[in-house]
């Protein structure tokens, strides 16, 4: 095992795509620490100091000072985004309306975008996603959990789509380029035509279509799910980027941080 102690200068430190399963930290600061798409499972700290500490991701059982977190931030978000608790629903009605609610939102987010300066939608805040490829990758997950995962469509991805990062070398399998740039139109249009997919499927589905069995993608192909699972995953990628974009629009609204037009990695 790799032992840092206090003679090693982490500050600054960026970490990307590690694996730091069952990582123990001791009297450790994290402040100033940077940490994208890594993995922490089993992670054990103790005395750490997170103060300002910003965290975003999979946060089921972990326990901090006693209390389990994710119930309690849960709760918030569907307190800050009402329609949000319906989208794992096992009825139709509950996940309808759970989209109808998230699809305003994008719409008020879209026009807000609209009235920010000419280009915001191609710029990258802290090495995330763009406005322009957010949408882009809701696009994609459509795709991949109605369309390829639900109707079971083969063919079935928009090449606008793109795909989340760990998948990108697999893109081209999909019929995807993830250094393509298609114009904000292009977009937009793909984006249009998947949204009224996913109405017209609630319009004719039943609770009983919910509960039967799919094939979703990323999977083995003996393994199903409930449709409704399947659905549950596009509504919470749609909620959940919704939250990024509007936190990445408010930081550039308030003219921080120092915006970048580079493509995250």
């Amino acid at each position: 095992m790799v032992r840092f102690g206090a003679d090693d200068d982490l500050r600054g430190a960026e970490i990307v795509g590690a694996d730091m399963s069952g990582a123990r930290l001791r009297f450790t600061r994290l402040d100033d620490l940077d940490v994208r798409q890594s993995s922490l499972p089993r992670a054990v700290m103790r005395g750490v100091d997170l103060t300002g500490a910003d965290v975003d991701g999979e946060i089921g059982g972990m326990v901090l000072n006693g209390v389990e977190v994710a119930p309690l931030v849960e709760a918030e978000l569907d307190r800050r985004w009402p329609g949000r608790e319906l989208r794992a629903a096992r009825h139709v009605a509950g996940q309808r309306a759970s989209y109808r609610a998230v699809q305003e939102r994008w719409r008020r987010t879209f026009e807000r975008v609209d009235g920010m300066p000419a280009g915001t939608r191609d710029v990258s805040v802290d090495g995330e996603w763009s406005f322009a490829q957010t949408v882009r990758h809701l696009v994609m997950a459509t795709d991949a959990w109605l369309r390829h995962g639900v109707l079971g469509i083969d063919d079935g991805f928009h090449p606008v789509g793109l795909p989340f990062s760990e998948w990108d070398d697999r893109a081209a399998e999909l019929g995807l380029d993830v250094r393509s740039t298609p114009s904000w139109d292009d977009v937009l249009a793909a984006r249009a035509d998947r949204v009224a997919q996913v109405e017209a499927f609630y319009a004719r589905a039943t609770d009983e279509t919910l509960a039967a069995p799919a094939l979703p993608p990323w999977e083995p192909a003996d393994r199903t799910l409930p449709v409704w699972r399947c659905l549950a995953v596009v509504l919470t990628e749609e909620w959940e980027h919704l939250r990024f974009a509007v936190r990445d629009l408010d930081a550039l609204a308030s003219g921080r941080p120092e915006p970048s037009t580079e493509a995250p990695t």
